[in-house]
């Protein structure tokens, strides 16, 4: 994924996409026996929040497959693995820890994997551990956005402001760092919420 990030207006659209994905997702990884949650994450699954046109989405595992098992069964619905802008591009590989779990360095391993890069049903899969904090605090980051406008709002402009400083960049990987100062303002609000609310 090369070019600065462009974030356009929320589209209906997106979570529609997400669902037909997630769909082919979960029917390609049933016959390997460990993923257990199949999420819509990220700015395109919150409502009313601009976000770059790539929908995010999330599959947890108890553990991580081999990669040629993996990575065959992803290339059946289009999805090939990330290799990252740029050696160190943030999340490909691993997560870098953050909140107030502290759980072994292996937990923070994950994969990533593209489809459709440049074209109209451009995503993005993260495969993370069932035990990674990542997992839950992509969730509760999206319902906390959602159930909160006011933060939501104030998401939205500092994000803006980051595509802003970075739209001379060749790939989105500084704009993406960008945001961690807006995670790390929220992150004991959301998680503290998170933990707190009513479980279905």
């Amino acid at each position: 994924m090369t070019g600065p990030a462009v974030l356009r207006p929320y589209d209906p659209e997106w979570p529609r996409r997400a669902a037909r994905l997630l769909a082919d997702v979960r029917r390609v990884l049933a016959p390997l026996g460990v993923a257990d949650s199949f999420e819509h994450i990220g700015s395109t699954s919150v409502p009313g929040l601009s976000a770059k046109a790539y929908v995010d989405l999330q599959v947890t595992v108890t553990e991580l497959p081999a990669s040629t098992v993996l990575d065959e069964a992803l290339a059946s619905v289009g999805f090939v693995p990330a290799v990252g802008a740029r050696p160190d591009s943030p999340g490909v590989h691993h997560d870098l820890p953050r909140g107030s779990e502290v759980v072994p360095d292996e937990v923070w391993r994950k994969r990533l994997f593209t489809r459709d890069v440049d074209g109209p049903e451009a995503s993005i899969l993260h495969v993370r551990l069932t035990a990674s904090p990542w997992a839950r605090y992509t969730v509760w980051f999206r319902d906390w956005l959602r159930a909160h406008p006011e933060a939501r709002d104030r998401y939205a402009e500092f994000k803006a402001a980051a595509a802003a400083e970075h739209a001379g960049d060749p790939d989105f990987d500084d704009y993406t760092r960008a945001k961690t100062e807006f995670f790390d303002a929220v992150q004991e609000e959301f998680e503290t919420w998170g933990r707190r609310r009513p479980r279905a």
